[in-house]
């Protein structure tokens, strides 16, 4: 399964994290507190989080890795229309 981060620079990292879980959580299944989320979309497409006072760490497993990591970047960038974010993926292992 193929597997990539992105670490993206923002002071809102809780609020998106959980705005994203909960966004999602009337479809999949999703664990969630403010400083760590898991997202499950079965398939073997699993989406994990993590904010801290400075960033939100993203990691994305998933077959459509390039999918998936434009879904979610583009759901969190429509959460975050009042800052710029940047997504840059690396592969994660």
């Amino acid at each position: 399964m193929a597997r990539s981060k992105a670490v993206v620079e923002t002071k809102n990292a809780s609020r998106y994290l959980q705005q994203l879980c909960k966004h999602w959580s009337h479809k999949f299944t999703v664990d969630f507190t403010p400083t760590e989320g898991r997202i499950d979309f079965g398939d073997g497409r699993v989406v994990e989080l993590q904010a801290n006072e400075a960033s939100l760490s993203v990691e994305v497993d998933s077959p459509d890795l390039q999918r998936l990591e434009q879904v979610v970047a583009d759901h969190i960038v429509r959460f975050a229309f009042r800052e710029e974010l940047t997504f840059v993926w690396t592969p994660a292992g």
